[in-house]
């Protein structure tokens, strides 16, 4: 600071004394700015090492994977030329796959359903994905876009309102696993207060049999009416089971709640043929949600219109 004023002062002597203040003025120290720290950029904590039970069961279901492609099982095309059925077939495959319960529900797993009356849902479906702490982010998103993307498949197929995103959500689908047991129960208190003893108890102890269920839950003073569900994901499941559990267990969700040896092609079939909804279940969907049938119809009452639906969707002559 001196050494710059001195040399000011001899170019001020040929000048006025104010340039020697003026230039002096100029070259004030200036206070160096604060060091900031470095921005903190926060990081996800990765998801919680994976139980001994849990890597048995992802094993499990990574070799049975393998083993269901090996055998040309767990088919994505849809059906072909291989797969043919009639209209009689479709009626046929509905009345078996709509009318019926996989499961009785006062008995848990323990025995098949009976034969019961039409159910589906009357007011929009509004489908969210929940995520167990075991889920790490990349699947979430995997498992939420495949999600987005079957929902809008089944609004189209269906004439249905079908969606996802909302902030209300009715048809929840959980995405857990075996270290997600403490969160699960709590997702079924939250979502379903009312829950069954029976019902809490096979999402608990799922048997390794079972890869995924749903439940759908009635409103009000009309049984058949379908106001609620809940989907279970397990977080153990490689890519193609994962999805293929999410396609059935929607779709069953929405009112086509049991399995039929017969159907084919088809994901409402336990013999695992095919992974993804093909072009018969999606007959099947638009057939349930046709407004020729009312929810509370007996399969008696409908067969004969059932009849009628199956040959124009398959273009056949009444």
């Amino acid at each position: 600071m001196r050494r710059g004023c001195k040399g000011l002062r001899r170019i001020a002597r040929a000048g006025a004394v104010t340039l020697l203040l003026a230039s002096c003025a100029t070259v004030e120290p200036v206070p160096a700015p604060p060091v900031r720290p470095a921005p903190v950029v926060a990081v996800a904590a990765p998801p919680p090492q994976p139980s001994l039970r849990s890597e048995s069961l992802a094993r499990y279901y990574a070799r049975l994977q393998a083993d269901l492609l090996t055998q040309g099982l767990l088919r994505r095309d849809g059906g072909g030329p291989d797969t043919p059925f009639s209209a009689d077939d479709l009626a046929r495959n509905f009345e078996a796959i709509a009318f019926y319960d996989e499961y009785d529900p006062s008995a848990g797993l323990a025995r098949r359903g009976s034969a019961g009356l039409l159910r589906r849902w009357s007011g929009p479906v509004r489908v969210a994905a929940e995520f167990g702490a075991s889920v790490p982010a990349a699947r979430r998103e995997q498992d939420t876009a495949n999600l987005r993307n079957y929902a809008a498949r089944l609004a189209r197929v269906t004439g249905h309102p079908i969606v996802t995103g909302r902030a209300t959500p009715n048809f929840h689908v959980l995405f857990m696993g075996e270290d997600d047991k403490d969160q699960m129960l709590a997702a079924l208190r939250r979502i379903a207060p009312s829950i069954s003893p029976q019902t809490m108890q096979v999402f608990m102890d799922l048997p390794r049999s079972i890869h995924c269920l749903v439940v759908a839950f009635s409103g009000g003073a009309r049984p058949q009416n379908y106001t609620r569900a809940i989907a279970l994901v397990r977080a153990e499941h490689p890519d193609l089971v994962r999805l293929s559990c999410i396609h059935e267990e929607v779709a069953q969700g929405l009112g086509l709640a049991n399995d039929s040896p017969a159907a084919r092609p088809s994901i409402f079939n336990d013999d695992d043929e095919f992974a993804l909804l093909t072009n018969h279940d999606e007959l099947l969907l638009r057939m349930l949600y046709d407004p020729r049938l009312t929810q509370g119809m007996s399969a008696e009452q409908a067969r004969p219109v059932l009849r009628i639906i199956a040959r124009e969707l398959m273009g056949q002559a009444l």
